[in-house]
């Protein structure tokens, strides 16, 4: 179905969200076979659009991996790592060392 026939038959073709829909049921697809396949359903997209879309995609990704770290970040105790260090420091010297912090943490992992 051309892009035409589609919009007469009240629907229009995204070819973005088509080859995100061809990403999605193969993730490892090479722009190839993207367009190949989008081909026999008669959407038409040339190897820049392919390259674009998938390279929209990964920038998703990692935003999203951001924003998780991020969050993740937000729940510790401490907002400033270099307060955490200082406090795990004056903790192994209340324990005795490093060494010693060190066995209590391995007891407490077992």
């Amino acid at each position: 179905m051309t892009k035409k026939d589609a919009a007469e038959n009240g629907k229009s073709v995204n070819r973005s969200q088509a080859i995100r829909d061809v990403f999605a049921a193969d993730p490892k697809a090479d722009s190839k076979t993207v367009i190949a396949r989008l081909a026999e359903k008669g959407v038409k997209v040339s190897p820049t659009m392919v390259y674009y879309v998938r390279s929209k995609l990964g920038q998703a990704k990692r935003r999203a991996r951001r924003e998780r770290v991020a969050e993740s970040s937000r729940l510790t105790a401490s907002k400033n790592p270099i307060e955490l260090v200082l406090r795990v420091k004056d903790l192994a010297r209340e324990v005795g060392g490093i060494k010693h912090l060190k066995q209590l943490v391995d007891l407490l992992a077992e």
